[in-house]
């Protein structure tokens, strides 16, 4: 088995647009149970991430500003480290020991393809490296 995270990325993802309204899109992250997900513009291209954390400016300008609503484009990271499909597990696993992200766009060609999270890398080490030395 070729070891890089295509094999163990995410492909069914739940994706936002940037004109999608931010309540929407933090009740989908909560309703499924999601630290994230992607955001794509009409062609499919990534341009950005919205998180959990980036969600919780929405409770605070509700709970000190009572202005609540607006966009995903003014909460969600705009600036996004992504991966390429064919990278190494154990590459994805060092980007990962030296982030705070957990999870990663996987991108082929420029086009989103993908997403991994740390649990994917766990799960790909123990597959790959671990099952047939216990």
């Amino acid at each position: 088995m070729k070891a890089t995270i295509e094999n163990f990325m995410a492909t069914e993802l739940v994706t936002f647009t940037p004109d999608d309204d931010i309540i929407h899109a933090m009740r989908v992250l909560l309703d499924r149970h999601l630290s994230g997900a992607p955001v794509v513009d009409g062609d499919g291209k990534l341009v950005g991430i919205l998180s959990q954390k980036d969600c919780l400016a929405i409770v605070y300008n509700t709970a000190y500003h009572q202005d609540i609503g607006g966009k995903v484009d003014q909460y969600m990271h705009h600036e996004v480290e992504q991966l390429d499909a064919d990278c190494s597990i154990f590459d994805a696993a060092d980007r990962f020991l030296h982030s705070n992200y957990r999870r990663f766009p996987v991108l082929r060609d420029g086009q989103l393809v993908g997403q991994i999270s740390r649990h994917d890398i766990m799960r790909a080490l123990d597959e790959i490296y671990l099952r047939g030395r216990s």
